[in-house]
């Protein structure tokens, strides 16, 4: 029999949405339902076999309250020689934007592919086609042509970016291509950086893109436009580490990583630019069936299925 303490201290006092909470206190009913020992905790961590956080926390996060206590869990479970499942947003988002479906991403003591665990060590098939029908996910061969090359950016300061600064990485990037193709380049603000609008803005004085003004980039308005409508007639999807390189393999645009190692689309993915005008194609159907392995929506929390699944990585 396992312990589990998952904290709704870890959830921003100020926090209007709803899922939070509800991801957590749903994944303990699933622990109960399986014989386990599950407990929700609004205060301070206390010793359990494994703990459930909402959200991650990276070395130069503001200290504040919920950001603090998701540290200190993080690392007294680690002195502890325990567990931490850490949930994150749904790599599927892009085919169910208000996560109606309420499929979320769950790994074991880390949030990188390179660090945590993500449970996919055998993956099924099964899993990826239901999650698909579920989420009517358009699933579209390696496109044959395409024009533009989509430059998608994080959130500046977030933590997968590890300390990078979005408006140097995207100059970087843009220069980077420049050396072996003159193809139109989009770059994408990400849509939940509330930020986006004054550092992608040429008239700030404060935004460094001004230097891309000749350089045959365009930057799209991604508060009025989906990921999707970016991804149709691309040839291909540069990203530092973030999930549209998952949209972007899935509706058959190739991806280009510069930290491979930790993008979520790796298994199909090349971190060399130098091969811009002849990207990497290959096989998806094992990497989609990894991806669907950690990813549980809130009815397989509730009725064990989801902790049934992780409860064999411990």
């Amino acid at each position: 029999m396992l312990t589990v303490n998952s904290y709704l201290s870890g959830i921003p006092k100020k926090n209007k949405n709803p899922e939070k909470p509800l991801i957590l206190s749903n994944f303990v009913e699933g622990v109960n339902r399986c014989g386990d020992i599950g407990e929700s905790v609004t205060g301070d961590w206390s010793p359990s076999d494994v703990a459930v956080i909402q959200g991650y926390v990276h070395e130069d996060s503001p200290d504040s309250p919920h950001l603090t206590l998701r540290k200190r869990v993080l690392d007294q479970q680690k002195n502890n020689n325990k567990h931490t499942v850490i949930v994150d947003s749904n790599l599927f988002l892009f085919a169910d934007p208000g996560n109606a479906k309420t499929y979320l991403r769950y790994s074991l003591d880390g949030v990188f592919p390179s660090t945590g665990n993500y449970f996919w060590d055998n993956p099924d098939i099964n899993r990826w086609h239901k999650i698909r029908k579920d989420l009517n996910i358009k699933y579209k061969d390696w496109r044959s042509n395409g024009n533009h090359i989509l430059i998608c950016l994080q959130r500046n300061g977030g933590w997968s970016m590890k300390g990078l600064d979005n408006q140097d990485w995207a100059i970087d990037v843009v220069h980077r291509l420049r050396k072996y193709t003159d193809r139109p380049i989009w770059l994408r603000g990400h849509p939940g950086d509330k930020r986006a609008g004054k550092y992608l803005d040429l008239n700030e004085r404060a935004c460094r893109l001004d230097v891309l003004k000749n350089m045959n980039v365009n930057i799209v308005d991604h508060r009025n436009r989906t990921l999707e409508q970016d991804l149709k007639n691309a040839w291909a999807t540069v990203v530092y580490n973030s999930s549209p390189a998952v949209a972007s393999a899935i509706t058959g645009v190739p991806v280009f990583a510069d930290d491979l190692a930790d993008c979520q689309a790796r298994d199909v993915a090349t971190n060399d630019i130098s091969q811009i005008e002849s990207p990497v194609m290959g096989d998806r159907e094992n990497w989609l069936s990894k991806l669907a392995m950690c990813h549980w929506n809130f009815n397989e929390l509730k009725d064990g299925s989801a902790w049934r699944h992780m409860r064999q990585y411990l």
